[in-house]
């Protein structure tokens, strides 16, 4: 991690397309400033590792539901079949 020390106006920049800007600095917040090409996604920490996790739990509800659905269809198959069975 590289650590850097800037004032309130200066800013660094990355990869010659993202530039940060320091806006503010007020008691224990700095306001930063970010340009970036549309087609980099900018997402605060916090709010994109809740987006991953309602994810990880979307998938496991979906497996779960898929699941069952398999264990149901299987079932039924099951059932078809012997009620199918000596009918001919």
């Amino acid at each position: 991690m590289l650590v850097l020390t800037r004032k309130s106006g200066e800013s660094i920049t990355i990869d010659n397309k993202i530039r940060v800007y320091v806006v503010e600095i007020r008691h224990n917040q700095v306001k930063l400033g970010i340009e970036a090409p549309p087609n980099i996604a900018i997402f605060r920490t916090e709010l994109l590792e809740k987006i991953r996790q309602e994810n990880i739990q979307a998938i496991s509800i979906e497996r779960a539901t898929l699941q069952d659905l398999v264990n149901k269809i299987g079932k039924n198959k099951k059932k078809d079949n012997k009620n199918n069975h000596g009918t001919d």
